[in-house]
């Protein structure tokens, strides 16, 4: 089995970090490439065949830095997983699983990794909120990659107790997203 994962948004933050946390000096491609890295970790344990690429270049809009899609598509992968997380007001909360629209064997995966990633979470904090799985159909990443690709937003970096799940359950946080993959891909 062939996973990509794709940690969101510039490596090292330039010139996108993408969403952050200011007073907790947070950077979502941080959080993102530190998740993405143990979830690479627990499939190799798995015995899958992992790549890992983090870029600002999508789908070919930035030629000085590698394109995700192309990367993903010419490798060939089996599944694309992107990681992310959200912002919006400091008081919104929980994770969603992001998944191209009318891609059944999409859902799955994301259906398998949502479900797996709110228990996790809630098992830490019962009043997470699991923000479902959304259907979108504007995003490159799972609109131009050829093999089922979702992208998780894994909780609110500018939410107070988001942050502190973000920041201090990140092995759990991969175990749930490695849980899910495996689910996805039957693999014991």
């Amino acid at each position: 089995m062939n996973i990509f994962l794709n940690p969101g948004h510039s490596p090292n933050g330039d010139p996108d970090p993408g969403a952050c946390n200011s007073a907790l000096s947070l950077r979502e491609c941080d959080i993102a490439l530190s998740v993405g890295s143990k979830v690479l970790e627990l499939l190799r344990q798995d015995s899958c065949n992992v790549k890992l690429l983090q870029s600002d270049n999508l789908c070919g809009e930035t030629p000085s830095q590698p394109d995700i899609t192309y990367a993903a598509n010419s490798w060939p992968a089996d599944i694309f997983v992107s990681v992310h997380c959200n912002s919006f007001n400091g008081e919104a909360r929980g994770a969603e699983t992001l998944v191209y629209s009318g891609s059944a064997k999409g859902y799955v995966l994301a259906d398998n990794i949502q479900k797996n990633l709110i228990a996790a979470i809630q098992a830490i904090d019962s009043a997470f909120t699991d923000r479902g799985i959304k259907e979108r159909s504007d995003l490159a990443v799972l609109r131009y990659t050829d093999m089922p690709a979702v992208l998780i937003e894994l909780g609110f970096i500018d939410q107070k107790d988001d942050a502190y799940i973000l920041t201090d359950h990140q092995d759990e946080i991969a175990a749930a997203i490695r849980n899910g993959i495996d689910e996805y891909c039957n693999i014991p």
